[in-house]
């Protein structure tokens, strides 16, 4: 059985998440960095990390700044929809305080931006941490596991499968006549009325 180009993107050999790794990249991809300022120690190493990972994959990259991670959302969306990029990769920390002001922001923003990675043909990774302490923080912004440097690769990673299946020859259209299933051919001779 012969795979799709973008089947072959990544290789699993363990069970569990691998980091992504686009084994097919496309070169020279576009790739926007979009780094909130609030906790601004955490969400520079993040986008340092990020950078890292964007100029080893051969990727063009802009930076944007943001106030927070509230902001990150409609500044993806201005980005993403300005046509210039393969992939816009928005990079947050929220700490949680004393109130419930954590969970509302980290909710809102999650959300948003799933929906525009779902809506919007440019590729929208999550790099944006939800943390219990700036502890917590710190060990996923260290150069040993950045999570930047993974919301990159992702977003790469996609770049190159929406870049295969735009490529791919296009399967030839059926008629709708032609396109019936077999299952439904054979329980229309199964009928009562055809017996």
């Amino acid at each position: 059985m012969r795979l799709h180009a973008w089947a072959r993107l990544r290789q699993v050999s363990t069970p569990g998440k691998t980091a992504a790794r686009a084994q097919n990249p496309h070169p020279g991809a576009s790739v926007a960095i979009v780094r909130a300022r609030w906790n601004d120690e955490i969400t520079r190493a993040l986008a340092r990390g990020a950078l890292e990972a964007a100029l080893a994959e051969g990727a063009k990259v802009e930076e944007f700044e943001v106030a927070g991670s509230f902001e990150l959302p409609p500044a993806v969306a201005t980005i993403a929809r300005s046509g210039r990029f393969d992939a816009v990769v928005p990079l947050g920390c929220l700490i949680r305080g004393e109130t419930a002001h954590f969970d509302v922001l980290a909710h809102a923003v999650a959300r948003s931006l799933a929906e525009l990675a779902a809506s919007l043909p440019v590729a929208i990774p999550f790099g944006v941490l939800t943390c219990e302490t700036i502890e917590q923080a710190r060990a996923r912004s260290s150069p040993e596991h950045n999570v930047g440097a993974e919301a990159m690769e992702a977003a790469l990673e996609l770049v190159a499968l929406r870049h295969a299946m735009a490529s791919s020859t296009a399967r030839p259209s059926r008629s709708a006549a032609t396109a019936k299933s077999r299952s439904t051919r054979v329980k229309r001779r199964r009928s009562p009325g055809n017996r």
